[in-house]
């Protein structure tokens, strides 16, 4: 089945425009663990209702937004009123302008989409927009409402599509110096060497599709024992030594980072596996020098 578009609109720059449509790039259910609430008792799964403090229940359809400008006054809105709230980025994406990736601080970044051309009439101008972004190494600046509200965007190329993420506010975004006061700490040039020398040894390749999320595999495995009739098995995280002061804590550190790395579960299997066949043919030799 086709994805459903999250917002359909037109892609604007100057006097050129095309037709999109929008896509979430990503999702936070997927194949994720979930639980229901159930009562402690009696194990049925209840529901949330709307309740009134004069009428009791009330269904969904009876339900109206308002927004309170006084305590417990408020003024009400119909769905039809809030839709009628256009602007012209309701329906239009019109870019402002032009910045280097860099500039954009990844504090601001919020949730990425995917801008699609809406049909084969918007798939020149589209290209001709992503090519000449791509070919300019910019990221687009531009404005979108949706979810009730006007969102500053961002667009870049890639891989053969606009990528498109919503931005945080300046008001959204909270300094660090309300949380963490000015480090004040002298550094020592050999802890500062030594630290140097741990980060060096340990290049990475950012491999997202090789994470393993492994509290849910735990929780998956208390789920599984439940189901079984058994005990479930608890996993607890690994103790840590106290660490006796910053100096010790690096030599160690560099230490272990000279030792050959340990083979892995599956290296240890493979080697056994080649290890047998030599050891039937040591066997059979002997036997064949006896029969002689």
């Amino acid at each position: 089945m086709a994805a459903r578009a999250y917002w359909k609109g037109y892609l604007k720059l100057s006097l050129v425009s095309a037709p999109v449509k929008l896509f979430s790039a990503t999702s936070a259910s997927a194949n994720k663990v979930s639980f229901n609430y159930l009562h402690k008792d009696t194990h049925n799964r209840v529901n949330m209702r709307y309740h009134d403090p004069e009428r009791g229940e009330v269904d969904r359809a009876d339900l109206v937004k308002g927004y309170q400008f006084e305590k417990d006054r408020y003024v009400v809105f119909t769905p039809e009123e809030l839709e009628a709230v256009q602007i012209e980025s309701s329906k239009t994406i019109d870019i402002d302008g032009f910045v280097n990736e860099s500039e954009i601080d990844p504090i601001y970044l919020d949730s990425p989409y995917y801008l699609a051309p809406n049909g084969p009439v918007a798939d020149e101008t589209y290209a001709v927009i992503m090519e000449a972004m791509r070919k300019a190494k910019k990221v687009a600046v531009a404005r979108i409402v949706i979810s009730g509200r006007e969102r500053l965007i961002a667009i870049a190329p890639e891989d053969g599509v606009l990528r498109l993420t919503t931005l945080r506010t300046n008001h959204e975004v909270r300094a660090a110096d309300a949380y963490v006061e000015p480090i004040k700490a002298k550094i020592s040039a050999d802890a500062l060497e030594m630290a140097q020398q741990i980060i060096a040894k340990r290049p990475i390749k950012f491999e997202p599709d090789k994470f393993v999320d492994r509290y849910e595999l735990a929780v998956l495995d208390m789920v599984k024992a439940k189901i079984a009739g058994k005990e479930p098995v608890v996993s607890k995280a690994p103790e840590r030594g106290q660490v006796i002061n910053l100096m010790d804590a690096l030599r160690r550190s560099i230490e272990e980072e000279r030792r050959p790395a340990a083979a892995s579960k599956a290296e240890r299997k493979a080697g056994s596996a080649e290890a047998k066949p030599a050891a039937s043919k040591s066997k059979g030799a002997q036997k064949k020098s006896g029969k002689g």
